[in-house]
């Protein structure tokens, strides 16, 4: 059993953090589906109360009202909050140049952020996704920039193939450059293919770990029936929440039986399905804080419950046997009898992960 008050080192950094974020992409109702300024109020004044210092959003959540509503809340408190944002996301339609990763983006986007959150630095700044365009020199200098100026603390990355974050990192390593120290990735009991190649870079170049998406979009909250799966298989851009969750591709067949794997666990232990799904992801050694993103205050009561949830080893291997990812390569062949026996000539060997 843990707090929001009883803070966690991030990454590499000396930064205390709580063992849960609060998520801003549902405040505001510009999006058609967030919480309005008063209900929001009360979601962050919740969690403050109970010691979390922890707060994340992006430049164009909810067209920016979330970074709006954000700066009015944090006023009178800004010391106490850990304020971390992104960038990437495009702010303006038609304008190439007002999205992706290169240096004219993250400038022009970093400062639209301090702007809107009425502040003159923030804590951590993160690469919202890989552009598949920017090098990654120039994403590492101008983070690296950044830091120098003031305008940021530390810098973190989200949505980015493991290779690509590790030639990075390396870079910031060899040049002397501010490093990453927070990795967000979408990871939960229906999204566990991070554990692959992502969760593992991560432990080994000094990043924490922020799963967003604890719930699987509000799957394993137990919102959702089969029959939602036949309503779901031609869904695209949507402006409702269960249309978003559905384009994301999670509302399928094997996720609602996830989702009842954790329905009878939380009847079990007498807890809700959303805090066994959280405290899951807190288990993992390598997780520092999932954030969670609630749309009312009785949602984001809930999840922080999270926190005091026990999950028995047998409820734990229950659970990952329903949600177990299937192996892919090279772990898939050289985990093989034949291949080990092969790497080793058959004598029996300590392993590293």
């Amino acid at each position: 059993m843990t707090s929001l008050d009883h803070y966690r080192l991030l990454g590499r950094s000396g930064l205390r953090i709580s063992p849960i974020a609060l998520g801003t992409m549902t405040f505001g109702q510009d999006w058609g589906w967030g919480a309005d300024a008063g209900e929001a109020r009360r979601i962050f004044d919740l969690y403050v109360d109970r010691g979390g210092n922890f707060v994340d959003t992006a430049v164009n959540y909810t067209d920016g009202a979330a970074e709006r509503l954000l700066g009015e809340f944090i006023a009178d408190k800004r010391d106490r909050i850990v304020l971390a944002t992104k960038f990437t996301m495009a702010r303006e339609p038609g304008n190439p140049n007002s999205g992706g990763n290169h240096r004219l983006n993250m400038l022009r986007s970093v400062e639209q952020s301090l702007r809107q959150l009425n502040t003159d630095c923030i804590e951590l700044f993160y690469l919202h996704g890989w552009d598949m365009t920017t090098q990654s020199n120039e994403v590492m200098r101008g983070l690296d920039d950044l830091v120098r100026s003031g305008k940021i603390q530390y810098a973190g990355i989200c949505n980015t193939p493991a290779w690509r974050i590790s030639q990075m990192q390396t870079i910031a390593d060899l040049r002397g450059w501010s490093p990453f120290v927070a990795l967000q990735i979408e990871y939960s009991l229906v999204e566990r293919t991070v554990e692959h190649e992502l969760i593992p870079m991560a432990a080994a170049l000094g990043m924490g770990v922020l799963p967003w998406s604890p719930l699987g979009g509000g799957i394993l909250t137990g919102k959702y029936a089969r029959s939602d799966v036949a309503e779901s298989r031609d869904a695209s851009i949507s402006s409702t929440r269960k249309g978003v969750i559905a384009s994301s591709g999670h509302l399928n067949e094997r996720s609602i039986g996830i989702a009842d794997v954790v329905r009878a666990v939380a009847e079990e232990i007498g807890a809700t399905p959303s805090q066994v799904a959280i405290a899951w992801t807190l288990m993992n050694p390598a997780v520092t804080s999932p954030i969670i993103g609630a749309r009312t205050f009785s949602q984001a009561a809930d999840n922080l419950g999270a926190l005091g949830v026990a999950l028995s080893p047998e409820h734990v291997d229950r659970l990952n046997q329903a949600s177990a990812p299937d192996p892919i390569f090279p772990a898939r062949f050289v985990g093989r009898p034949m291949v080990q026996q092969l790497i080793f000539g058959g004598a029996s060997v300590a392993l590293r992960d």
